[in-house]
């Protein structure tokens, strides 16, 4: 008997998770946040299945709106539609298997296996299996890994198959797969300074954990924002000025008379990866950067280019930006209020199979049970941006840029195939940028106004 008590005694941590099983969900008798949540996205994916259904249908479609006859031509028509009723026909694939992975990972306790695996293989290691922060990288190693691997085959499909055969990508398998490991040796670079800080914050929060999770958040969003385009964008593409000439001059002047503190102007070989064309604004107070990609220059005319980027610089002009970054810092620390009421909760834990309760889990798990809420600010957020996008065009043609725009809009639409005929509950849904055809008639209308 003694004998038999001592060896009790003397097992170690790995024996002790493998002798101990799994809290299975089944067991707990609290509040089922497990099967609100899966329930919640089966919902969800029914729904959006229906939208998708809808989206497909008009697809389908074998003429354009009243609004693009006579403005795109059949020929792009046709390629647009064969485009998007492959992607279409492709993310219905991919839907399935995702809510198929996402619930059986929660349904089947599979969290928690991985979290009590990386304890053995710790223990394994001759490491403490009850450093939260060791455990916690590993286990975000371990799921980041699952996750590149199941995903690796839709991801060369969509690449290698869809945009191929529609003559967007532009890139090798080697380059294909050197921005996967180069994506991925940023995140070990990145991820355990960042996840041990929020551990550590967590563990010493006290009180005003939610202020300073948040002050944490905004301080790495602001230095990512300055380091992204200067020391990390450099990795996967290459910047150069744009050469001096009429384009140049034109968006110079364009800046100028809008006092925009323009300090640097590049153009990014995009042509690369995808002959998928954008621009976009960075940099703060006095010291702001316009990058275009080569795709965009080569196809639209300068005036057209021009006029986009005068619809980017009405965002600014319009404080959009700062606006939007002002939402997302409310919602960041509302979120974080709400996990420190429920971060000690036993139940919550328990529910997902959990016996203990780490720092990285209880968030995962919290942005699980707020999913609802994810979805209707999501919407929210995408009908704000999409007034967005309207008052940005109606600066750009108070500019006197009404025209080139429409012309600059179409040649996108036209030259990236996008989808010519929308349904209003998909696009109100999904999109944040409202259907090439309401834009035009938006212009249109104003324009008329003027008149």
């Amino acid at each position: 008997m003694e004998e038999s008590m001592a060896s009790s005694v003397n097992l170690t941590a790995a024996e002790k998770a493998m002798t101990e099983p799994l809290l299975a969900p089944a067991s707990y008798s609290g509040f089922p946040y497990l099967e609100a949540v899966v329930g919640f996205m089966i919902c969800m994916y029914f729904f959006e299945t229906y939208l998708d259904i809808r989206q497909h249908k008009v697809l389908k479609l074998p003429t354009l709106p009243a609004t693009l006859k006579g403005v795109v031509s059949d020929e792009k028509f046709k390629k647009a539609r064969s485009y998007s009723l492959d992607k279409s026909r492709f993310h219905f694939i991919h839907a399935v298997f995702n809510i198929v992975e996402e619930a059986a990972i929660l349904s089947f306790g599979l969290l928690p296996y991985f979290w009590q695996k990386c304890g053995i293989l710790l223990e394994n290691m001759g490491l403490s299996p009850d450093n939260e922060i060791l455990r916690t990288l590993l286990f975000l190693g371990a799921t980041t890994l699952w996750s590149q691997v199941v995903e690796l085959p839709f991801s060369l499909y969509s690449t290698f198959v869809i945009e191929a055969r529609h003559g967007f990508n532009k890139q090798t398998v080697w380059l294909f797969f050197k921005d996967m490991f180069l994506g991925m040796l940023l995140m070990v670079v990145l991820g355990p300074p960042i996840v041990s800080a929020i551990i550590i914050l967590v563990q010493k929060g006290g009180p005003y954990l939610a202020l300073y999770l948040w002050g944490f958040m905004l301080v790495l969003s602001l230095a990512m924002m300055a380091i992204y385009p200067i020391l990390i964008a450099p990795l996967f593409n290459t910047f150069t000025p744009l050469p001096d000439g009429e384009l140049r001059g034109k968006i110079e002047n364009l800046a100028s008379s809008l006092k925009f503190p323009l300090k640097k102007l590049f153009v990014i070989d995009g042509s690369t990866r995808s002959s998928h064309s954008n621009a976009y604004m960075y940099g703060f107070f006095n010291s702001k950067r316009i990058v275009l990609y080569d795709t965009l220059i080569s196809q639209c005319k300068e005036e057209e280019v021009v006029a986009v980027l005068a619809h980017e610089l009405g965002h600014w002009k319009l404080s959009h930006t700062m606006y939007s970054f002002l939402a997302m810092q409310v919602l960041t620390l509302l979120q974080f209020g709400g996990y420190t009421l429920v971060r000690n909760s036993t139940d919550l834990f328990r529910s997902f199979g959990f016996s203990s309760q780490p720092v990285l889990i209880g968030l995962v798990l919290f942005q699980h049970t707020i999913m609802p809420l994810h979805h209707l600010v999501s919407f929210g957020l995408n009908l704000v941006s999409r007034a967005f996008e309207f008052q940005a065009d109606a600066f750009a043609r108070k500019l006197g840029y009404a025209e080139t725009l429409r012309g600059g809009l179409i040649k996108l639409q036209e030259e990236n195939l996008s989808a010519m005929n929308t349904d209003p509950w998909y696009s109100a849904y999904h999109y944040s940028h409202p259907p090439l055809v309401e834009r035009l008639e938006a212009l249109e209308l104003h324009t008329k106004k003027e008149e």
